[in-house]
């Protein structure tokens, strides 16, 4: 078996796995830890892509894929752990250390079990996955009526140890051009992620490089990171779908903060973090494009800021909701964060702001196994007696298993935003939402759109590669309001449609692809009878 185990283990005991197959099976983790049980030896067991143990998998293209790929490293693996050889065992630990583990997208699957139980130790194996972690290839995508294409070398777990390297030369409606990446989310340790891109764009560049020690679990005590970033870039307005007005945007921009928190205690988790942060924008006139009547006024913002977070350690497993065949978590405990800031001319600023955020969301079972998500946010700026770029948004899902393979599911997004700026304002069609309907077909500064859909996920596992599923739905939405409101069409919208949904089950960006046919209800002459949609996304 194309698998290797490591060792890791401060005090090993001889226990072995023998010892359940003596009829004494081996206690579940909520037993082990209510009997005082301590944990002996950790194993990893870091197995390949395909398991040629199973007939349908060892094929010839399967064992070269194996002999290719480098296994991610065990210590890459162990360093996540939040349980260690020697301590009291913990399920909570162990559950939480499974979800971290299934974050990192190398990892196609992560089982942790008792080994072996015997005079109050228990062994734990750490079982993995991985995935395919190289991807040459070229992407293409249709929204809305418009086109999007990348080709991508990409490499998601260099030499098995988290690191991934990236280059892609993309194309859309807005922009084409070329970007490095490169990330290490387990540095230093394995609880610092480093990141840097940079792109070179046809109407600009970006550059970002950030430091960052998370609260990577419930009970971290420290946090501290640091964040640098540029942008310069052509902004366009739109109205009905096309360009009325252009101008360039440049922004440079950054944090640094420290946090702190006292862990997890009965069940919740509180976090402070205070910072500095800076933003700094210019707005210029781009020659040869048509200007807005009136640019946004440049603007630098430097100063301390306070962060608190809440959040209630409540997780479930799901399967099928929002992928194809996986394993999900769904947070339905209460989580928050708000943040305010004092921008001040003395480190700076070109005025004196308050700028605040906020985010609150939870989940609830409903009748047993339906899932209700709620959740919203709130942030904006506010000086000289008024408040700008307020902008306020609430968002509820709702998930309803109606047969071993189907869910039904629905959602409602609402948006509204105040004295906004141009790149503020808010769209619906295409990617924006309203799937019928062509790219940012409406705009204004207030938005709504309700969703509905019946997914169903098969069982078919072609070539061992895909998993398949598919989805009928129904869209409604409207986005009305403000200066830069539609003028034509502003009703509501409706628009219904089908498609299939693939998920790449064994790569490391495990996106699945939408290819979607979506008919509008409420077209004008400008709208095409019919939208065929391709696109890749995170989720269903």
């Amino acid at each position: 078996m194309l698998a290797c185990h490591a060792c890791l283990a401060l005090a090993i005991h001889p226990a072995t796995a023998q010892d359940a197959g003596r009829g004494k099976p081996i206690p579940s983790f909520a037993e082990l830890e209510a009997a005082g049980a301590v944990i002996g030896e950790i194993r990893i067991d870091n197995a390949n892509i395909f398991d040629l143990d199973d007939p349908k998998e060892n094929l010839a293209l399967f064992r070269l894929a194996n002999r290719l790929h480098i296994r991610t490293r065990p210590s890459v693996i162990a360093r996540q752990l939040l349980f260690r050889s020697g301590e009291p065992l913990s399920a909570r630990l162990i559950e939480e250390s499974e979800r971290l583990l299934r974050a990192d997208h190398y990892l196609y699957d992560v089982a942790i079990r008792p080994l072996a139980y015997r005079d109050g130790v228990v062994d734990i194996e750490v079982s993995t996955r991985d995935t395919w972690t190289f991807e040459p290839g070229i992407r293409f995508s249709r929204q809305g009526g418009s086109n999007a294409s990348a080709a991508t070398l990409k490499e998601k777990n260099l030499f098995g140890t988290g690191v991934s390297v990236g280059y892609a030369k993309t194309s859309d409606a807005d922009r084409s051009g070329t970007e490095f990446s490169v990330s290490h989310p387990h540095a230093l340790g394995g609880r610092t992620a480093i990141g840097y891109s940079r792109a070179k764009l046809s109407d600009g560049s970006t550059k970002l490089f950030s430091l960052n020690r998370p609260f990577y679990a419930l009970d971290t005590r420290r946090a501290a990171g640091i964040t640098l970033s540029n942008d310069d870039r052509i902004e366009s307005i739109y109205s009905g779908g096309v360009v009325v007005a252009q101008y360039r945007r440049r922004r440079d921009a950054a944090e640094a903060y420290w946090g702190w928190s006292n862990g997890l205690i009965d069940g919740w988790t509180r976090r402070t973090s205070i910072g500095l942060s800076q933003r700094d924008d210019d707005f210029e006139v781009e020659p040869s494009l048509i200007a807005p009547a009136q640019l946004p006024v440049d603007e630098k913002l430097v100063g301390p800021f306070i962060r608190y977070e809440v959040v209630q350690d409540d997780t479930e497993k799901r399967r099928n909701r929002n992928l194809v065949g996986r394993t999900e978590f769904f947070a339905l405990g209460f989580r928050s964060v708000a943040q305010l800031g004092r921008a001040m001319t003395s480190l700076g600023s070109s005025r004196e702001l308050w700028l605040y955020s906020a985010a609150i969301g939870d989940g609830f079972k409903v009748l047993n196994d339906h899932d209700l998500l709620a959740s919203a946010s709130l942030s904006g700026q506010y000086g000289d007696g008024r408040g700008e770029r307020e902008k306020l948004g609430v968002a509820i899902k709702y998930f309803v298993p109606n047969g071993r393979r189907s869910v039904f599911y629905a959602s409602l997004a609402s948006d509204v935003v105040s004295n906004p700026y141009p790149e503020d304002q808010l769209y619906l069609g295409g990617a924006t939402g309203l799937r019928a309907y062509p790219q940012r077909y409406q705009i204004g500064d207030r938005r709504t759109l309700i969703t509905i859909e019946q997914r169903v996920f098969t069982d078919w596992f072609p070539f061992r590669l895909f998993r398949v599923g598919g989805a009928v739905f129904y869209d409604v939405g409207r986005a009305w309001g403000g200066e830069n409101q539609t003028e034509i069409n502003r009703k509501w919208l409706r628009g219904f449609g089908f498609g299939l949904r693939i998920l790449s089950a064994r790569t490391a960006d495990g996106n699945v692809l939408h290819l979607d046919f979506a008919f509008p209800q409420d077209p004008d002459t400008t709208v095409k009878s019919f939208q065929f949609l391709v696109k890749t996304r995170l989720s269903f």
